[in-house]
């Protein structure tokens, strides 16, 4: 079926940096929307940033002019670099694929979410 494995997650000091990678595996043919969200304890998960296939971007307030994401299509990753952080955005990021798969009996569409990574922003 469909994977995707995160990583880069961590402790940083505020003003550092991260970047986030999301690598979907399996029997994809091609992706769509990609997405990162993130939650903090108690609260409701909440989009960070997407990118589709055409390469439209869509950043949450509090991402804008600090976090970038981008994707490599042929690797069927996308990233999220997250600079200038803040004790507020320390949280478990998570990313979201849409992607259309061959399966024994077909071929299928369907989002995926990966398996979640924190980010911890502390002095």
């Amino acid at each position: 079926q469909v994977q995707l494995v995160e990583s880069g997650g961590g402790l940083v000091e505020p003003g550092g940096s991260l970047k986030l990678s999301c690598a979907a595996s399996g029997t994809i043919l091609n992706t769509n929307l990609m997405a990162w969200y993130r939650q903090e304890p108690g609260k409701q998960r909440e989009l960070v940033a997407s990118v589709n296939s055409g390469g439209y971007i869509v950043y949450a307030e509090s991402a804008k002019g600090r976090f970038t994401i981008s994707r490599d299509t042929v690797a069927n990753t996308v990233y999220l670099q997250l600079n200038a952080l803040k004790p507020e955005d320390t949280a478990v990021y998570y990313c979201n694929v849409e992607v259309k798969y061959r399966q024994y009996n077909g071929i299928k569409r369907g989002a995926f979410w990966g398996q979640g990574t924190q980010v911890t922003v502390s002095s």
